[in-house]
């Protein structure tokens, strides 16, 4: 039988810099295509970015992911959506990825003989991680698995349903036996990401992740609104049953915004008794590409 292939923005090692494992050392799967754009971060209300595409004017001057310019406003990861930049994600088999999975953490840590991934968090990210690929998702995780990955987050928006066939694997694997320990990292876009509520905050989706594994949700905030925005699309989901934790952490792609919230951040989760999140791949990293 032919491997499955998944079409890859980004595989590379670090830390995990937000939510429940930040700082965490994890690899990163990025993948390609979303069905956002989230073009508001980081501007005045109802103005869209349109960096994508005055960088896409340029595009043939840049090769490769860690090439391209960093956003300064909209979508941080608008590289892994925006099709002009679709060629710089090959579609890959299971086993490339398992095995650049493998070189991205050999290349930056040493390991004692015997010594196994079980510490090392594997994040599928995107673009939506949950848009396209669901069925390559067995094949992946059990191949990770069998090197000693334990740990899985699924980075999402939240929108997307599990299929019924990827369901019925977690329901074996996690549920059932245990081999695995699943996180759905709910990073849910407020108005202020320039997305519409009702595509945005779907309960009901994300509810059923906690079926299959653990759940947080994560908002991006600027401002007051966007603290009263998160506070009605809390109420809504717990209306729906949901029991995860919430997170908050500041707008901000580059480190300027990322210090300009990060105060005022903390003070809204301590008001609302919320978990602050950092960002520690701007703080760190500059949000560079690959960190």
């Amino acid at each position: 039988m032919n491997e499955r292939t998944i079409k890859i923005a980004e595989i590379f090692y670090s830390i995990q810099g937000e939510g429940m494992y930040a700082g965490v050392p994890s690899v990163f799967i990025r993948t390609f295509g979303c069905n956002f754009e989230c073009r508001s971060f980081g501007l005045p209300t109802g103005m869209m970015s349109q960096e994508p595409e005055n960088i896409a004017a340029k595009i043939d001057e840049f090769h490769s992911y860690e090439e391209l310019p960093l956003a300064e406003s909209g979508c941080d990861s608008y590289a892994s959506w925006h099709p002009a930049f679709k060629h710089l994600s090959p579609k890959m088999t299971i086993s490339s990825i398992v095995d650049q999975v493998l070189a991205s953490i050999n290349r930056e840590r040493i390991y004692d003989p015997g010594e196994s991934y079980t510490d090392t968090h594997i994040i599928i990210t995107g673009g939506e991680p949950l848009l396209g690929w669901q069925r390559a998702y067995p094949e992946l995780i059990d191949a990770l698995y069998a090197e000693g990955f334990r740990n899985f987050t699924f980075e999402t928006n939240g929108t997307q349903k599990l299929s019924a066939d990827f369901k019925d694997y977690l329901l074996i694997n996690n549920i059932k036996n245990k081999k695995i320990d699943l996180t759905f990292s709910v990073s849910a876009k407020l108005p202020c990401s320039g997305e519409l509520w009702d595509n945005a905050i779907l309960p009901d989706v994300v509810t059923e992740y906690e079926q299959y594994g653990r759940a947080f949700l994560k908002f991006v905030v600027a401002k007051h609104d966007d603290a009263v925005d998160a506070s009605i699309a809390v109420n809504e989901y717990k209306r729906a049953g949901f029991t995860g934790p919430v997170y908050l952490m500041p707008e901000g792609g580059t480190v300027d915004g990322y210090e300009l919230h990060e105060k005022d951040v903390a003070e809204i989760c301590m008001m609302h008794g919320w978990r602050y999140s950092p960002r520690l791949q701007v703080s760190l990293f500059k949000n560079a590409w690959g960190t």
